[in-house]
């Protein structure tokens, strides 16, 4: 198995590490506010819609937070008050970064739907959330009106774009009218800012509400994760730490004491509450520091100037109506005061590596299906278009050597696996710290004080700030090797309290106390870990079934079917069988060029027979498929992971019915 070669700095960079997060912080005031008060705030572009005519295809900090505070304005003649949830049920567009950063800091509860939901997740999430107003536009406003008469709370639709017309009221209007700055709702950081519902992948979905500090608690995994973001670990810079008794920097050093996430410098208690916050820094692109300074609740702060010359721009297909989009993409680069893309397209390929050429997109995060079929489209992709890739963080599913090997390859990148969930997010990865440096070349290490070697197919180690087990059923910690429940503790490895976790299912206490054992915050994923640490997926508790009395884990078997050419994505589940109990099954997405040929007699049994060989000669004999079905499409959630319980469900209605 190739690895990358990268210095092993995971212990120190643990231990280096601490939490001191502000009493009052609020996520508008740190996206957007403070780099609205620079001297650069009419150039310093905050999102980059992607097929956008010249001239409109571009929103600036200036102009994200004016309009922020006329969209205030409105919400608050409409009712709106400190906890209320709004809806906020639109794609990647200017309007939809907009509305959570009023939302945000009115100190009202951002609702993010996805447009992709039906009339009846709609109507059950809008019921259970009692939300007083929802803004959508022309890609949800029919399915809103279809169930509005359903969720009597419901006051108001804001309409954006075409959709203004069948709306209560026009977005642009209800802007026009409302001018002025908004002064911003004072808020704690363990106030609510979220509530997104879970994706629904083991059982009816349930509210997740998160709390301001959450944002806080994901920022060391997203640095990690994006290699840097384009700062310099060990810059000069760091040295003004020193001089400021309100900073505290996420940037472990090897030559200073304990850093963290909004704390006082170098573990010295803090003059005010602090948060990490990055200034501009004066490295060239991509290289450059970062001084960070404290930024609170509600308050006036210095404004940043226009030095800055970190150069990064990100983006991701993750749709910011749910936990990868919002907290993993559009929070933590309006955080950092970088320039995101919103596209509104469907994800493709071609318009995947097209996008990032256009816009030299540096950092990314793409799902391992996105990955899959981009490598199967584009297997040279750098003899095509030109990439400055610096990262890719993957998430979702396991990435697997196959697609491990070809970001490495064939990107330029090592590409570094995440893990999270909605309720405790950003708390599993890897930190590569390889990127090609030359067009065509591979990925060589950066700045060899941070990171650690990235191993294909892993999960990954616990991210600085967060104590992660895999745990048995008492709620113990299970030796390497065996499997258990990932589970992360509610303090970090100094005793401190970890930032990143929920503060509970929305009106449902018993659900809230089940996710628990002690201190431990189960996860409902397996995995086993290694004598290094990494942490192995092994699928959902309720993915992982026995076949002829073994035991049989999804992943493994997918990844393997991937490999073969002619498949584009692959899901594996028990198939009831009277004496064995359950029989692997596997649903199979095909290659087009392979898909054409299934009509020719014959040839569907003869690739189902090499794809059976394919895995029993790299796996164990008791691992291959015995049956494979060909299908168009597998099912998945809006947040990009395979929906196998939809298939486990479907075969066991086919068994009941063959019995009868």
């Amino acid at each position: 198995m190739v690895v990358s070669q990268r210095r092993d700095n995971h212990a120190r960079m643990h231990a280096d590490f601490g939490w001191r997060v502000p009493a009052d912080f609020n996520i508008a005031q740190a996206c957007s506010a403070r780099w609205a008060a620079g001297t650069d705030a009419g150039e310093r572009v905050a999102i980059r819609a992607h097929g956008a005519p010249p001239g409109s295809d571009t929103l600036t900090y200036g102009a994200l937070q004016r309009s922020a505070d006329r969209l205030s304005h409105a919400l608050a003649a409409l009712g709106v008050r400190r906890g209320d949830r709004v809806a906020i049920v639109m794609p990647q567009r200017f309007e939809t970064a907009i509305a959570y950063i009023a939302v945000f800091q009115m100190g009202a509860v951002a609702m993010p739907l996805s447009m992709l939901f039906g009339p009846d997740a709609l109507e059950y999430r809008l019921q259970d959330s009692e939300a007083a107003v929802a803004i959508c536009d022309e890609s949800s406003i029919g399915n809103m009106l279809a169930i509005r008469a359903a969720c009597p709370a419901l006051r108001t639709l804001i309409g954006v774009g075409a959709a203004a017309l069948r709306a209560d009221l026009d977005w642009v209007a209800e802007l026009d009218r409302h001018r002025g700055r908004f002064p911003p709702v004072r808020t704690k950081a363990d106030d609510g800012a979220v509530l997104i519902y879970t994706s629904g992948t083991t059982g009816p979905p349930k509210g997740a509400l998160i709390p301001h500090r959450a944002l806080i608690g994901n920022l060391p995994g997203f640095v990690c994760s994006q290699n840097w973001f384009g700062f310099h670990p060990g810059g000069s810079e760091i040295a003004d730490l020193a001089t400021a008794a309100t900073a505290r920097a996420f940037t472990p050093s090897p030559s200073r004491g304990r850093v963290g996430v909004g704390a006082g410098t170098f573990g010295e208690a803090p003059a005010s509450p602090g948060e990490f916050t990055p200034s501009p820094s004066r490295g060239r692109a991509g290289e450059g520091g970062s001084t960070l300074r404290a930024v609170r609740s509600g308050e006036a702060e210095s404004a940043p100037s226009g030095a800055d010359q970190n150069t990064s721009v990100f983006w991701s297909p993750a749709d910011w109506a749910w936990t990868g989009g919002l907290m993993d993409a559009l929070l933590p680069t309006l955080y950092f005061g970088r320039t995101i893309v919103g596209c509104n397209g469907r994800f493709s390929p071609e318009l995947a590596f097209e996008l990032m050429q256009q816009h030299g997109v540096t950092h990314t995060f793409l799902f391992p299906t996105a990955l899959k079929a981009m490598m199967k489209a584009f297997p040279e992709p750098r003899k095509q278009f030109r990439l400055r890739l610096q990262a890719i963080m993957s998430a979702g599913e396991a990435v697997g050597d196959a697609v491990f090997g070809y970001c490495r390859d064939q990107l330029g990148v090592t590409v570094n696996e995440m893990f999270g969930q909605t309720e405790i997010n950003y708390v599993v990865g890897n930190c590569g710290m390889e990127w090609s440096d030359t067009p065509g070349a591979p990925p060589v290490p950066h700045h060899p004080q941070v990171g650690w070697p990235a191993r294909p197919g892993s999960m990954g180690r616990p991210y600085p700030g967060h104590r992660v087990a895999v745990i048995d059923d008492d709620g113990n910690e299970c030796p390497p090797g065996v499997a258990g429940d990932v589970a992360v503790n509610r303090y970090d490895v100094h005793g401190d309290p970890d930032p990143i976790f929920f503060l509970g299912y929305w009106k449902n206490e018993g659900a809230t106390r089940a996710k628990y054992t002690g201190d431990w915050c189960r996860t409902g994923d397996l995995a086993t870990r290694d004598e290094d640490g990494y942490l192995w997926y092994q699928g959902r508790a309720d993915d992982v079934f026995k076949a002829a009395g073994y035991r049989i884990g999804p992943s493994e078997i997918e990844n393997c079917l991937v490999k073969h050419p002619a498949v584009i994505n692959a899901a594996v589940v028990p198939k009831p069988d009277r004496e064995r109990g359950a029989v692997v099954k596997a649903f199979v997405v095909l290659a087009p060029d392979y898909a054409a040929r299934l009509a020719q007699a014959g040839f569907d049994s003869h690739l189902i027979a090499q794809l059976q060989a394919h895995v029993k000669g790299k796996l164990a004999p008791y691992e291959y498929p015995k049956e494979i079905e060909f299908i168009e499409a597998l099912p998945m959630t809006t947040t990009g992971k395979v929906q196998r319980r939809v298939l486990r469900l479907r075969e066991e209605e086919r068994a009941r019915a063959g019995a009868q």
